[in-house]
C-alpha cells in the first residue's frame, strides 16, 4: 500500500518541521500528488536514498501527530451536528486536560533541577 496523504494532513505535518524546501517538494509530490520517487531522483539528480529520507521524515511526522496519548484513543464518526458538537466539545476538553497535564510536568521538572 502507498503511503498517502491529503493536502491538509500534509500541512498538518510539517507545521513546525525544520527541513529545507527541497525535502517538503519531494514529500509532497510523493506523499500528495502520488508522483513516483524515481521521478525527483532523475529530475534532481539525487540517490534514491535521499528521496526515501525527505518521504519518511515527513511521513514519521505525520504518524507521530496521529498517535494517541496513553490513556486515550483517536476516533472517526459521522454524526448528527448537534452530537458532533458535543464530542468537538470533548475533545477540545481533553486536549487543555493534555496541555496541562504536560505543563505541570515540566513545572514539577524545573523545581527538581532547582532543589
Amino acid at each position: 500500500m502507498k503511503k498517502r496523504l491529503t493536502d491538509s494532513q500534509f500541512k498538518a505535518a510539517v507545521v513546525g518541521l525544520n527541513v529545507g524546501q527541497q525535502t517538503l517538494d519531494i514529500a509532497y509530490g510523493v506523499l500528495v500528488e502520488g508522483r513516483p520517487q524515481a521521478e525527483f531522483v532523475a529530475q534532481l539528480g539525487i540517490t534514491k536514498g535521499a528521496v526515501w529520507q525527505a518521504v519518511k521524515r515527513v511521513w514519521d511526522v505525520h504518524e507521530e501527530k496521529q498517535r494517541a496519548p496513553s490513556g486515550y484513543e483517536r476516533v472517526t464518526a459521522v454524526l448528527p451536528e448537534h452530537q458532533a458538537f458535543i464530542v468537538k466539545k470533548w475533545a477540545e476538553d481533553a486536549r487543555k486536560k493534555q496541555e496541562k497535564a504536560h505543563e505541570n510536568i515540566g513545572h514539577r521538572e524545573s523545581e527538581r533541577g532547582r532543589g
